[in-house]
């Protein structure tokens, strides 16, 4: 480990980060442009500062923080579970994937009995966080999160907004999936806008008719834009499949609302659409699809020769 004497000399801050993929590739950099150093591990050694996660707990000065960006569930309870016998009493532990709120109770109580904080962080920003800024809304213990601040304030937005303490262990993933359910609804509803637009004859231009809205109405939203761009770049969407994976958060947002007796018709409705396109190849999913692809840079099925008009 770096004496504190030294990490002086280095950086204001100083940061392990576990996966360093589409997300956590993105989020080191924009870390270090802030001028903090991040010693990142990830089972591609191409993409690896270092060869193990105990080389990583080992280069790290005491108190040490680490954030973990890992696929939710079983990844990032190995993950945690090694850690917790990496790490001392002190160090602060942080999940910035989209682990459910209920996991994070778990993990904060593991990782609590060896005296390690742990703080759960909602990112949202996809492949435009680099230079946009990244969205987070986290949960914690005042004084573990205060050791993670010259991070969040590193990754967060320019300006006041962009990232909320949103309340206890659990708080900022539960905020999260609550923005991932209206995310699905906001999108059900300008891909359904969308094919009703596609089906009348009078209309002759949907894409022109999407770019008019970004100015001056009710309904403009970066969305908006990207689904401006993916008509740019696929006027009709002949090119995708009428198909879109859910990650999780809609389910268990319509969870949450059921075990809570909260009614989210709109949110649970576009969940069942994103069924439904396993089914047929829907046009609404068409956007669903490529509006997925463009804020987050999600995989889209190509249309099969039948599809394309």
């Amino acid at each position: 480990m770096r004496t504190p004497e030294q990490q002086e000399e280095v950086n204001d801050m100083q940061l392990g980060l576990i996966g360093l993929g589409k997300m956590g590739g993105n989020m080191r950099e924009r870390i270090r442009r802030a001028g903090h150093e991040v010693i990142g591990y990830d089972r591609d050694p191409g993409l690896s500062d270092v060869a193990s996660l105990a080389e990583l707990a080992d280069s790290l000065t005491a108190p040490r923080v680490v954030w973990v960006m890992v696929p939710a569930g079983p990844p990032t309870q190995s993950v945690i579970d090694e850690l917790s016998g990496l790490l001392d009493a002190g160090d602060v532990v942080v999940d910035g994937g989209n682990s459910r709120w209920t996991d994070d109770e778990k993990h904060a109580a593991e990782l609590a009995e060896k005296g390690i904080g742990f703080v759960d962080c909602g990112v949202s920003g996809g492949v435009h966080g680099l230079a946009n800024g990244y969205a987070l809304m986290y949960g914690g213990e005042p004084e573990h999160v205060a050791k993670v601040q010259p991070v969040l304030d590193a990754l967060k937005p320019e300006g006041d907004f962009g990232s909320v303490h949103a309340g206890k262990v659990g708080a900022g993933h539960f905020a999260k999936m609550v923005h991932n359910g209206i995310e699905y609804a906001m999108m059900q509803a300008y891909a359904e806008g969308w094919e009703l637009l596609e089906a009348v004859d009078s209309v002759t231009d949907v894409r022109e008719i999407f770019r008019s809205w970004r100015e001056g109405t009710v309904i403009r939203s970066w969305l908006l834009d990207l689904a401006v761009n993916a008509l740019d770049e696929d006027e009709h969407l002949d090119k995708l499949r009428g198909f879109a994976q859910d990650s999780g958060e809609g389910r268990w947002t319509v969870e949450a609302a059921i075990d809570n007796a909260v009614p989210l018709p709109a949110i649970t409705a576009s969940l069942f659409a994103r069924f439904a396109s396993r089914q047929e190849d829907s046009p609404q999913m068409k956007m669903i699809a490529a509006l997925r692809n463009q804020f987050g840079g999600h995989a889209v099925e190509a249309a099969g020769p039948s599809a394309a008009r």
